[in-house]
């Protein structure tokens, strides 16, 4: 008998859809079959069943705030089981402990944390049987079935366990540390607030910062533009006139000179250049690339583009969602003409599939298994939904993911870049820049047709006469905020903001800040923090951000360079290659030093610049009690804009529940139901587009669920 275990319910549900099974309290009986004669059990985590202990659990002495402990620094870490999650475990301890159950399947995610959440749990049962890993990069039945047929030895991905237990201790040393300390010596200049300081969040957070302060000292200047219209033997266009390549004129009088000569002068085609491009299809969809044009597209949040893509990954629908590859093996490929046929028979997708389907088995821009690492890039599986049934999100990214892989069977799209140089009475040069689609090529699927910039076809020589002749006034403008999704993108490509060669390399191969499973969050997180805030998809970084890289300064902490070689590390442990010891080591000593550099600093701070007043905390901030916090020992209370636990500081507890829910104000009254009996009363009013309806609001598997009124 076997037991297998998934990191959530509805995953492991999925996982045993293949087969017949009979349902108990918190796991599922698989029935005997050809695959497992004996049956098994599936179970599952709810996800992390464990969390790295308060530092009072440690030492008594550790609980109180004072810079006088700092820094803290265990000697061995330890888990303990989150809040709630007890009764969750106690079923899979007991599975593991039958007799009969001679093996465990390790079902979680294929990635580092999937490998610390479930072997963490498998540790705390003090269970040791032999262990296979199964090994999905999607959950259609076929898929799910074929990787039970070639489990993987749970040696091969045991560095992969080892890389997230060093990144969580060394997170852990380096977060409490530096929050604490900082904490407290704003505490000391008057902010009474809490710091959260993180390796990835911290450097992220002073990329935004940077640009808010591009912005804050941008002088704007004035410029004008002389714009003509030519009519050249009857064909007409509209030029501006430019010197060296410059089309500003920074003085008014200027420009209305160079105006008052050109009118009605003679017009001369002084030169046609004209340079075809050809623009190869996209390449497939990773994580942080379909983040980014759901964010520009739909104006959707990274965690919301990866929270619907979990949904459709979990219906089998679309491939892993947290990959960082953009390339699929020979096997993926093998399967594209069958999911295009299938998408053929969509009627949103069948006039854009090929009469004819091209295959790219041999084509490196999309094959290439040197560029493959623990997952492909996403796609759409040969389980295609019925598309009128998924919920309007996820039909929008499931199209965008399906879009991509129909354009990779189109030819590219060609376009002709013409410029038009004009020369008036010999003297004013105007130039003319236009383009002119040839080929459609894959725009055809992906960018709906659209009208370009045309210009006549003119010859060199040509003439005619200045038909209208304006000057028009302009300013020039500040750099823009960042998008959501742009942050995505600024965060991958980190390296290029680094002036060091070795460094750039590292950032590069690390793929800059973060990685695509934790990029999202960490956007989630300074929202949370109050770090920023996001006005219309536009990006601001706060006075409490301002202030936090405003005290960190140049220190090590606001750089992409810790979190560059930190990753390069971790990837080494991953590989076999470094020692996960020696790596939590060093974080002791970073620890420490993020410490005394903070103190030493701290006298040099002056915020005078910045609404210090504006960041205190709030008396609503430890305001009234809700409950108990779901997942850990913390209290919930009432934060003003939103639900939160009191030990967000202490251990990193992210619960947070808004209070505008679909423009609907979640009471306390129904806050402390929700806490105390896992739903609320029913909510009426809650609006999604244009439709209204009635709900309670469900805490079910440590998520927050709309339970809709049958009866409506």
């Amino acid at each position: 008998m076997k037991v297998i275990i998934a990191e959530k319910r509805d995953q492991g549900l999925t996982i045993a859809s293949p087969f017949q099974i009979k349902k108990h309290d918190g796991f599922v009986e698989i029935l005997p079959n050809e695959l497992f004669p004996k049956g098994a059990y599936v179970t599952w985590a709810i996800g992390h069943l464990f969390q790295l202990l308060p530092p009072e659990k440690y030492r008594s002495e550790w609980k109180k705030w004072s810079l006088d402990t700092l820094p803290i620094i265990p000697d061995t870490f330890r888990y303990e089981v989150e809040r709630g999650k007890a009764k969750q475990f106690q079923t899979i301890k007991q599975l593991l402990m039958k007799k009969e159950v001679t093996e465990i399947i390790h079902a979680g995610d294929a990635g580092r944390e999937g490998e610390l959440i479930i072997r963490n749990i498998i540790q705390m049962c003090g269970v040791k049987k032999p262990m296979k890993r199964l090994w999905l990069s999607s959950l259609t039945k076929k898929a799910i079935y074929e990787g039970f047929q070639r489990l993987l030895d749970e040696t091969e991905t045991r560095p992969l366990y080892e890389e997230a237990y060093a990144r969580s201790c060394a997170d852990w040393l380096v977060g409490m540390n530096a929050s604490r300390a900082y904490s407290l010596l704003m505490q000391q200049k008057g902010i009474k607030d809490v710091f959260s300081v993180g390796r990835v969040q911290t450097p992220t957070l002073a990329l935004i910062v940077k640009r808010e302060k591009e912005i804050a000292e941008f002088r704007s200047e004035p410029f004008w533009e002389v714009v003509a219209t030519f009519n050249i033997e009857g064909k007409r266009y509209v030029g501006k006139w430019h010197q060296d390549g410059e089309t500003r004129v920074k003085e008014k009088m200027m420009a209305e000179k160079i105006a008052a000569f050109c009118r009605e002068k003679t017009a001369t085609v002084k030169d046609v250049l004209t340079e075809r491009k050809t623009f190869l299809p996209p390449l497939l969809f990773n994580l942080s690339s379909l983040q980014a044009t759901a964010n520009q597209r739909y104006k959707f949040s990274p965690q919301k583009t990866l929270d619907v893509l979990q949904q459709l990954y979990q219906k089998g629908f679309v491939s892993y969602p947290r990959s960082d590859s953009q390339y699929v093996t020979q096997g993926e490929a093998e399967t594209f003409p069958d999911v295009l046929h299938k998408l053929s028979q969509i009627s949103e997708y069948r006039e854009l599939i090929p009469k004819t389907i091209p295959s790219i088995l041999h084509n490196k821009r999309y094959v290439n298994e040197k560029k493959v690492t623990d997952h492909y890039a996403i796609i759409p599986t040969e389980q295609v939904p019925n598309v009128s049934k998924l919920s309007p999100d996820e039909q929008k990214i499931y199209d965008l993911v399906a879009r991509r892989l129909i354009a990779a069977h189109y030819p590219p799209a060609v376009f002709d870049y013409t410029t038009i140089f004009t020369l008036v009475d010999g003297r004013a040069e105007f130039v003319t820049k236009g383009k002119q689609q040839i080929e459609e090529g894959w725009r055809k699927v992906i960018h709906a047709q659209q009208e370009e910039e045309e210009v006549p076809h003119v010859r060199k020589g040509e003439t005619g006469v200045v038909q209208s002749v304006n000057v028009k006034e302009g300013k020039t403008e500040p750099p823009k905020r960042y998008t959501e999704g742009q942050l995505i993108t600024l965060m991958k490509t980190a390296g290029k903001y680094v002036e060091n060669e070795e460094l750039e390399k590292i950032l590069k191969k690390t793929e800059g800040l973060g990685t695509e499973a934790t990029r999202a969050s960490i956007i989630t997180l300074l929202k949370e923090r109050k770090y920023i805030v996001v006005k219309n998809n536009q990006v601001y970084a706060t006075d409490k951000g301002k202030v936090l890289i405003e005290a960190i300064g140049e220190q090590i902490l606001a750089s992409p360079e810790m979190t560059a070689k930190w990753e390069q590390r971790l990837s080494e442990i991953g590989e076999g290659k470094a020692s996960a010891a020696t790596f939590i080591e060093q974080a002791k000593k970073l620890a420490t030093k993020v410490v005394q550099d903070a103190i030493m600093r701290a006298n040099e701070w002056d915020f005078s610049k910045f609404d210090t007043q504006s960041i205190r905390r709030k008396k609503k901030a430890t305001g009234t009690r809700v409950g108990s916090c779901p997942l850990c020992d913390g209290t919930i209370v009432d934060k003003g804009d939103f639900y939160g636990c009191s030990h967000y500081a202490k251990n990193g507890c992210r619960f947070t529940i808004s209070k505008t829910i679909l423009g609907k104000t979640i009471s306390q009254a129904n806050m402390k139901k929700l806490l105390k009996e896992g739903e609320t009363n029913v909510i009426k009013g809650f609006k999604k587009g244009d439709k209204t309806f009635d709900a309670k609001l469900q805490w079910r598997d440590n998520q927050l669920r709309f339970v809709i009124e049958t009866n409506q």
